[in-house]
């Protein structure tokens, strides 16, 4: 057993820190097997302790203080950053559920629990895109650009070229590399996304590489330009992450919006829509095409591959991007 302590002692026993309690809980919980399923709610409790820790949490570092209205305020703020592009509403009941039950393997009850997730966010997951992504056309994607810099949002600009350039989520352009990423580019004829991605999911054991054509050179060209002195990446060196999205990301979503760019997510759906139909030759399922109709095996090579490029690795989740299969 994992316990270290009583079963009525900080974290309920499982030590001092949150960041601790919760993965020794599931293990517990799954009697040391499951590992691919404690390491998905382990990475996402790992998530909630760090929104527990900010400035925008309760400060908590005891399970015990974590109550219903804890689990709310953690619901606000994943709306919070579906609304700004951060993540997908998949994304956010999972949290949630892992929350939930990482709750419950440290409490020994389920007393405490957000017991609908998707009511609790105030929206439903889809499966499939039911509406084409917003920049799919270069033109407008080039407005939008032209209009941020004129705002002086140069460093947002970034981000929207290298989205729709390469798929990257908001995070990830951000953290990118850049020196890096524009020598693979350089030397490879491709990248390897790498920064700022979801746990478990960088490093070695899990690359993605991008094909660096010219659209891809001229976005990490643009994003050197606007990065700031000395920095490798979007971020000064006075910025926090959530620095840079409270006072430079949100206050250029207005201009986004002006120019019919819902948010940064559109870009990599955008992306998605038109890698599928360089694989295929046909146009994504939400725009009309019908590829998995005359093909259905290239249609599936063809969504496992924006799979990978997207950072997924898993062919079911393209759908939400490019559509169903109809």
């Amino acid at each position: 057993m994992a316990l270290v302590g009583r079963r009525d002692g900080r974290n309920f026993g499982y030590g001092r820190q949150l960041s601790y309690a919760g993965p020794q809980a599931l293990k517990d919980m799954f009697a040391g097997g499951h590992f691919a399923t404690v390491k998905a709610h382990s990475d996402r409790w790992q998530a909630f302790v760090k929104w527990c820790r900010s400035a925008d949490g309760p400060g908590y570092n005891d399970a015990r203080q974590i109550d219903r209205s804890t689990l709310h305020s953690y619901a606000t703020h994943l709306r919070q950053q579906i609304r700004q592009g951060e993540i997908c509403i998949a994304t956010a009941q999972n949290r949630l559920s892992s929350v939930n039950r990482t709750l419950a393997a440290l409490r020994g009850d389920q007393y405490v629990k957000i017991a609908s997730p998707s009511k609790a966010l105030g929206m439903q997951r889809s499966n499939g895109r039911t509406r084409a992504p917003d920049g799919q056309d270069h033109q407008q994607v080039r407005r939008v650009i032209d209009a941020l810099c004129e705002h002086q949002h140069h460093r947002v600009a970034a981000i929207v070229y290298l989205a729709r350039a390469t798929g990257m989520r908001l995070r990830e352009a951000i953290l990118a590399n850049l020196p890096r990423l524009q020598r693979e580019a350089e030397r490879l004829g491709r990248i390897n996304i790498q920064d700022g991605t979801k746990g478990g999911r960088a490093g070695a054991s899990a690359p993605r590489w991008i094909m660096a054509d010219k659209e891809v050179k001229a976005a990490l060209q643009f994003a050197r330009e606007t990065s700031p002195k000395g920095s490798r990446h979007l971020l000064s060196r006075d910025d926090s992450y959530a620095m840079f999205l409270q006072q430079t990301v949100r206050p250029a979503r207005e201009v986004l919006q002006e120019h019919g760019l819902k948010g940064f997510h559109e870009l990599r759906a955008a992306y998605a829509c038109e890698r599928y139909q360089q694989l295929t030759g046909h146009a994504a399922p939400i725009n009309g095409g019908r590829c998995i109709r005359v093909d259905y095996r290239l249609d599936q090579q063809a969504r496992q591959q924006v799979s990978v490029e997207l950072g997924h690795n898993r062919i079911d989740v393209v759908s939400a991007y490019i559509g169903g299969r109809r």
